[in-house]
């Protein structure tokens, strides 16, 4: 049942219900990463979680996150859209309330990886139908504003609410705070996104494939977030490091061969899929590494409680509101794509180079203000132009793949630049300690080690940018949109033939 059938709506006002259906679900997802932080101390003292094993919590949710997300997202090529996110909905909302009663630690890890699962599903199809419904490239633009500004805001906002839950009520609550927005989600969904019927598990489901890639992605996403336990050239990181390799390998070679893989290579020659994949993991891994050590420099070394720190982030959180109004959008238009993203990466850059600057008695203005505003500056200006160039040429029918895609990217990249960067700091902290440096300055040291480390990379994503993106139109990444799709009749007439065939 759709909504139009007992309430008439416009096309457009559809379109515009839908993305805030799908916003409605990524911020579920993007709360539940950061939420959870919040209440970690709390988790380990009623469960008796030791140190390496609290990191399972946060783990336990990142291997099955990232790693099937691109199986996810073929599946909702295959069997709708629609019905993927749903299901992704129901399993993400009752493994929520699974973590909220658990009452043990395997219990709780266990339906952190149903959580995980569920998570998948859901974020594997959210672009693709954004894309799907919204071909008309201003329109996209704005959508996919929205978008960003839900999937940076939501960390901040959950960094607010897990304090507030944590010290209101208990941890509990982190979980439970999921269901009734998971329900809300659910009851809008089915009544509002559009149905699709997929290509068909005729079409040929690729099973071999879907367990090579899943198992390989998880294999490397399990291998990087041990390296802060056990380091990076232990037998158990290298080990599930070359396993995974070996796995990728053998999924590459089986997809070039056979005739319905679950990955067609052929995406990869999609123009623009994988220069603005590879930057974005570049912008990603600087995001997250900021997001994580800047909140541990507040709490440890200025001794911010979880609601001061998630206020910490505002400027940075509004700054990305007030550009997803439509400001990056008119700024493409005017200077096009890259002059935008370019200046978007160096703000990023900036920002990061402040807070290495930051010390035991830095006032929050100007320095934090202001490196929290140059970066919420920009990625508002950077996510949106690489977004639309990653997905504006993938074929329709590959736009779930398209998706998974995308977000496995940032999935990898964040958990490599956490763990990476993270081990930077801590080794380095480690080391001035043994030192006999004061605890303050060697932490402060090695945040700032770290701090310099991901402006770096961002560099070097700059860099990639100006050498992989200068071939395209200097003026407008909206018009991207059409490209290789044929004009906007042609595409909104295939959709409509999708929805005819549902």
């Amino acid at each position: 049942m759709n909504l139009s059938s007992a309430f008439p709506l416009s096309p457009a006002r559809q379109r515009w219900a839908t993305l805030l259906v799908v916003c409605l679900a990524q911020l579920m997802i993007v709360l539940d990463v950061t939420i959870v932080n919040v209440a970690l101390p709390s988790i380990q003292h009623d469960l008796h979680f030791s140190q390496a094993n609290l990191t399972w919590v946060v783990s336990a949710f990142l291997i099955t996150f990232g790693s099937l997300m691109l199986l996810a997202g073929r599946l909702g090529d295959l069997l709708g859209r629609k019905r993927v996110f749903l299901a992704g909905v129901v399993l993400f909302t009752g493994a929520s309330m699974l973590c909220g009663v658990a009452s043990s630690q395997g219990f709780l890890i266990g339906a952190r990886f149903l959580q995980g699962v569920g998570a998948a599903a859901q974020a594997s199809v959210i672009l693709a139908i954004i894309v799907t419904e919204f071909s008309e490239p201003a329109e996209r633009a704005r959508a996919m504003g929205a978008y960003v500004f839900v999937s940076v805001a939501g960390g901040s906002l959950g960094l607010l609410a897990g304090g507030l839950l944590t010290q209101a009520l208990n941890w509990h609550w982190v979980f439970f705070v999921n269901v009734p927005i998971g329900l809300a989600t659910l009851a809008l969904g089915r009544l509002i996104i559009p149905a699709d019927r997929g290509l068909g598990l005729g079409h040929g489901v690729d099973w071999l494939g879907s367990l090579l890639v899943t198992t390989s992605l998880m294999s490397a996403i399990y291998a990087i977030v041990g390296a802060t336990a056990h380091g990076w050239i232990s037998s158990q990181v290298l080990g599930f490091g070359g396993l995974a390799a070996v796995l990728m390998a053998a999924f590459v070679a089986l997809e070039a061969r056979i005739a319905n893989p679950i990955m067609p290579l052929r995406i990869l020659a999609v123009r623009g899929m994988v220069p603005a994949n590879l930057i974005r993991g570049f912008l990603v891994t600087g995001m997250y590494s900021t997001f994580f050590l800047g909140t541990l420099y507040l709490e440890h070394v200025r001794h911010y409680s979880a609601v001061q720190t998630g206020a910490a982030f505002l400027p940075w959180t509004i700054t990305v509101a007030i550009l997803s109004r439509g400001i990056t959008t008119r700024l493409v238009n005017r200077f096009g794509a890259l002059p935008v993203l370019v200046a978007g990466m160096g703000s990023a850059i900036v920002g990061l180079l402040l807070f290495s600057t930051s010390g035991p008695d830095t006032a929050f203005f100007p320095t934090i203000f202001f490196a929290c505003f140059a970066i919420g500056f920009g990625i508002g200006n950077a996510f949106m132009p690489l977004l639309t160039i990653a997905v504006a040429d993938v074929p329709l029918a590959d736009a779930g793949l398209g998706s998974g895609i995308t977000n496995v990217t940032q999935q990898v990249s964040g958990a490599l630049g956490l763990t990476v960067l993270g081990t930077l700091a801590t080794d380095h902290t480690k080391a001035l300690l043994n030192e006999h440096h004061a605890v303050t300055s060697s932490l402060i040291s090695g945040y700032h080690l770290a701090f310099v480390t991901g402006a770096v990379v961002l560099a070097i994503g700059l860099l990639l940018a100006l050498a992989l993106l200068r071939s395209r139109n200097p003026r407008s990444s909206l018009q991207l949109a059409h490209a290789g799709r044929g004009d906007g009749a042609t595409v909104l007439h295939d959709r409509g033939m999708e929805r005819q065939a549902a």
